[in-house]
């Protein structure tokens, strides 16, 4: 008996690389899988534009076809390879960021499997662009998948999971919520949409039994392959991807999806129940916890009377802040070395 047994789910973006795994891992513990991507096939190219890809050398398309090829599926590879394992799986192409079609999804799996216990996307979409260069179309296309895909398919599984009493979702975001060297602001702005998203449904949904997290994976996949040949074309030309003074990780120091997939497979049973409204990282056999941002901390600045509503003094606030908050700060977007010590030593 796993413990997903007698569970059904939904992967949504399950065609290949990090949903995949999961998709294989949760029916390997008993669930029964509904995968799902946009449409039948892969895209060999979703970042890379045909003019990047011309501009590569022959041993640098090379490489990107022999990583599509490892990376090539869809939601109906996947379910074959659930079912030869043994499992139960049913596809189902479905564009998410329409809402109908995202209903759809929800309801094969009810009308295929009876019910709805898990919830887990992962679909998402990728762009590169310094800031100035982001389009309206970009922007969009990015925030169409996260967080509007992933709410499109809550909404409509949420009732099925407040009838039962019991519901796991699980929303795929990215460490790059935080920020990050590579420069795709909207890609950061739409994985910070996903963390907020997820705290909201998750102290909505608390007391019917339905419980939501983050995890913010990174592994070898499309994206990774893709940006790897990205970051070498603008190389070649002279630019750059990342943020000035920093560096990105290496195609190579990227993990196998398949390491994302037991912590999420846990998250996704009973024994995650105390669990709710959290953001983990899964990178590889590392996963961490996110500490929780608080509204109220111990590093406040007060005036001595609660009460007195009088509107602080410039100075007297920004003495008070750099005294309180900035005595030994550095910024996230600081790419100087830290002096011998650690900060403000």
């Amino acid at each position: 008996m796993g413990i997903l047994e007698g569970r059904v789910a939904i992967v949504a973006g399950s065609g290949q690389g990090i949903g995949r795994a999961i998709a294989i891992r949760f029916a390997q513990e008993g669930a029964k899988v509904v995968t799902n991507n946009t449409k039948k096939g892969s895209l060999a190219k979703s970042m890379v534009s045909d003019e990047a890809y011309a501009k590569l050398t022959d041993e640098q398309k090379k490489w990107f076809l022999e990583k599509h090829a490892e990376e090539n599926g869809d939601a109906e590879t996947t379910a074959e390879k659930i079912r030869s394992l043994g499992g139960e799986a049913t596809a189902c192409f479905a564009d998410i960021t329409k809402e109908e079609e995202a209903k759809k999804l929800v309801e094969t799996a009810v009308n295929t499997y009876g019910r709805i216990d898990i919830v887990c996307n992962v679909a998402g979409r990728f762009g590169v662009a310094d800031i100035e260069d982001i389009t309206e179309e970009l922007w969009d296309k990015i925030f169409d998948v996260k967080p509007k895909g992933y709410f499109f398919i809550i909404k409509h599984a949420v009732p099925y999971m407040k009838k039962q009493g019991y519901g796991r979702i699980l929303n795929a975001s990215s460490p790059a919520f935080m920020g990050d060297v590579i420069k795709h602001a909207e890609y950061c702005a739409s994985n910070a949409g996903v963390v907020g998203l997820t705290r909201g449904i998750a102290k909505e949904l608390w007391t019917y039994g339905i419980r939501a997290n983050t995890f913010c994976p990174a592994a070898r996949t499309r994206a990774a392959y893709e940006i790897e040949v990205l970051r070498q074309s603008a190389e070649s030309e002279g630019k750059s991807m990342s943020a000035p003074g920093t560096e990105m990780f290496s195609y190579e120091s990227n993990t196998p999806p398949e390491n994302v997939a037991p912590f999420v497979t846990w998250l996704a049973s009973e024994k995650s129940e105390k669990v709710s409204g959290t953001t983990f990282i899964v990178i590889g056999n590392m996963v961490g916890m996110v500490p929780d941002p608080t509204m109220f901390s111990s590093n406040l600045i007060m005036k001595p009377d609660f009460n007195d509503q009088t509107p602080w003094g410039i100075d007297e606030i920004g003495g008070l802040a750099e005294e309180r908050f900035f005595s030994n700060y550095r910024s996230i977007a600081d790419p100087t070395p830290p002096p011998a010590g650690g900060p403000g030593k």
